[in-house]
């Protein structure tokens, strides 16, 4: 049975999430629970085949083999009836680099891609830096939960112009884990228009029971699309840098590599591509148990919020491992919310307003972390809202 209620000290490794506050305007001893990396090690069977590439001590040039392939296709076909095939496969350091290159390869300056905020923050930064218009469908909060707003959706589209659309599903950080209704709707209005469709599918491996992710492409069948997934979230080895892209359509895959080329950089790491495969290959009991882990470490924190904090709400989590809290009835300034967060609960979850003007009144909380962790937070919580 794996434990992750184990604390690993991640301090003096130089991790983002743990080592540098002072860079990120935090006070040294404010609790991280922002970025979306987990505090639980990873796979034994994934950490003894990069102990195997350590010990072999030559990290040449490196590049996938057919078994790579076949752990992906597995995974996917077993989970998700997505049945892919090896000539769809791109491989990319990053969900989000590969999303700066679908930018560049099917829009020009000044173009219009729309997105759904609250968002994720670096896909609106990459569509900013990259020179093109970030048009914006946001999601309706209601009642705890988010919707979609379809008339707005097709609005958008039509009058700005739109060329393509970034869907984020499972949804971050609102944890919405889209409906096939939902996603046949975007999809037939995408279609109708000739929007293409760049689906970010990051977290699809982290849905809660009652919920269940289903692929883009294999509901929209006839929906020109692009799948963005990786092993990074599943399997918390996102500083390995290794993404999986599918591109079923000839034409599209060839722009999209082209701009993958033109970068320079288009060989992963051998460390990235080793962890990759075994995860896929060997990660399946422990994914189970993290689920189960996860699961109770959101209802502990929903329940301590019902309980002891009435003015925070907790949106509905149904995908994720990160917590969307609204503390907007305080009614108060989101900078000084943040700053009172920080500085005097010592708390520092992820702030709502970086993902768009929807997420002011928000913060992002992270629970992938053992639960000791977790109360911890929410006692410093509580003393916040005291």
């Amino acid at each position: 049975m794996i434990t992750f209620d184990c604390k690993v000290n991640r301090k003096n490794t130089s991790s983002i999430k743990y080592d540098f506050h002072a860079r990120y305007g935090k006070p040294e001893d404010a609790m991280p629970l922002w970025i979306a990396d987990m505090d639980f090690q990873i796979p034994k069977e994934v950490s003894a085949v990069l102990q195997k590439a350590v010990d072999h001590a030559i990290y040449g040039y490196t590049e996938s083999t057919e078994a790579y392939f076949k752990s992906l296709h597995n995974w996917y076909a077993q989970r998700y009836n997505y049945h892919t095939q090896e000539e769809w496969l791109i491989k990319t350091p990053g969900v989000t680099f590969a999303l700066g290159m679908a930018i560049k390869a099917f829009t020009a300056p000044g173009e219009n891609i729309l997105i759904q905020t609250p968002l994720y923050p670096p896909i609106a930064t990459t569509i900013k830096l990259n020179r093109r218009n970030v048009v914006d469908n946001t999601l309706v909060y209601n009642n705890g939960g988010y919707e979609i707003d379809f008339a707005d959706f097709e609005e958008k589209i039509t009058s700005t112009n739109v060329k393509m659309f970034i869907l984020c599903s499972p949804h971050n950080p609102v944890g919405r884990v889209w409906t096939k209704e939902e996603l046949q709707e975007m999809g037939r209005i995408c279609k109708k228009h000739n929007v293409l469709v760049v689906s970010d599918e990051i977290h699809c491996d982290i849905v809660f029971p009652g919920h269940k992710h289903l692929v883009f492409s294999t509901v929209c069948e006839d929906v020109p699309s692009i799948i963005c997934t990786a092993p990074s979230k599943t399997f918390n080895i996102a500083g390995l840098q290794v993404s999986n892209i599918f591109i079923p359509d000839a034409n599209l895959r060839d722009m999209f590599m082209n701009e993958v080329l033109a970068t320079g950089y288009h060989q992963l790491s051998t460390m990235g591509l080793a962890a990759g495969q075994a995860a896929y290959e060997h990660g399946h009991i422990w994914h189970k148990q993290l689920m189960d882990y996860l699961y109770e470490n959101a209802a502990y924190v929903k329940n301590f919020v019902a309980a002891n904090l009435r003015q925070v709400k907790v949106a509905d989590l149904q995908g994720t491992y990160l917590m969307w809290l609204d503390f907007n009835e305080f009614n108060m300034p989101h900078d000084k919310l943040e700053d009172i967060m920080a500085n005097r609960s010592k708390l520092w979850p992820s702030s709502g307003a970086a993902f768009g003007e929807a997420g002011a009144g928000f913060f992002r909380f992270n629970i992938a972390c053992p639960k000791s962790t977790l109360e911890e937070a929410m006692d410093r919580l509580l003393k916040f809202i005291k």
